[in-house]
């Protein structure tokens, strides 16, 4: 986002945790309404325009979400609604963007007040790992000739009983709904999401053999001293790459790899 829309995006999630604060909040029911508002405002290029009209009234649009939400969603779910409306944004396709950011967010603080947000995190993380290496798996959740509801069935079938409830909500989400990106993407879109809210970095490391408890502190520890913040470190095992470690934070890749090296020799030779 740009411009005036960063600036309506950190009003909003003020908005958010205001409402979260309140007393006997469902943060997951937020969660939930939040994403179903997403997809009402995916499904409509002229809803969204009319949301995000530079020239159109406050009280207008505000009133527009009124008699789109009440009775569909929760009060608090409108209220915050009518506030996002009310900030001035850049782009109408921010609006929605916005909505799911805070629909995320209200799923992962659901999952912090019971002190499971890292493990929610994990879990995201190795259900996305298990789709990637499932041709089966990977085709069903991602076919764009399938449809949504029937992706969500299935992802929530897979994990019911097996994982926390944000996971299930999260996953499902993702398998339905991707919004232009790909499951894989989505899922790391969510999980950078919970990252932020606690001011820290996902980095995905790659390894050839399971990390010691031992040896996955101390490169957490190294990567805290690399960034300067905390690191949550996503470990996948793929023992194609020989040896060494390979490790992703956002664009930064740190390729330490005997493949790599490899690679990198078999170049200069033939150069």
């Amino acid at each position: 986002m740009q411009g005036a829309s960063r600036a309506a995006l950190a009003q909003s999630r003020d908005d958010l945790r205001a409402l979260l604060s309140g007393d006997g909040v469902d943060a997951a029911g937020v969660g939930r309404e939040l994403l179903e508002v997403t997809q009402v405002l995916d499904s409509s290029a002229s809803l969204r325009r009319a949301l995000a009209a530079p020239a159109a009234e406050s009280e207008a649009k505000q009133a527009l979400v009124e008699r789109l939400l009440v009775g569909k969603v929760g009060d608090g779910v409108v209220q915050l609604l009518r506030r996002v409306v009310g900030h001035r944004w850049s782009s109408e396709k921010d609006i929605p963007d916005a909505a799911e950011l805070l629909g995320v967010e209200a799923t992962f603080s659901a999952a912090d007040r019971r002190g499971r947000l890292d493990q929610v995190e994990h879990e995201l993380f190795s259900f996305e790992r298990l789709v990637a290496g499932n041709a089966e798996l990977r085709d069903a959740v991602t076919n764009r000739q399938r449809a949504g509801a029937d992706k969500a069935t299935l992802v929530r079938r897979l994990l019911d009983g097996k994982v926390e409830p944000e996971t299930e909500a999260l996953a499902a989400n993702a398998a339905a709904h991707p919004r232009g990106k790909r499951f894989a993407q989505a899922i790391e879109s969510y999980i950078r999401i919970s990252a932020a809210m606690h001011d820290q970095l996902t980095a995905s490391v790659t390894v050839a053999v399971p990390l010691t408890p031992e040896h996955h502190d101390r490169l957490a520890r190294a990567l805290q001293t690399l960034y300067g913040q905390p690191v949550q470190t996503n470990v996948v095992v793929d023992r194609s790459i020989l040896g060494g470690v390979r490790v992703q934070v956002g664009d930064e890749v740190i390729d330490g790899t005997i493949q790599r090296r490899l690679e990198e020799a078999r170049r200069q030779m033939a150069g």
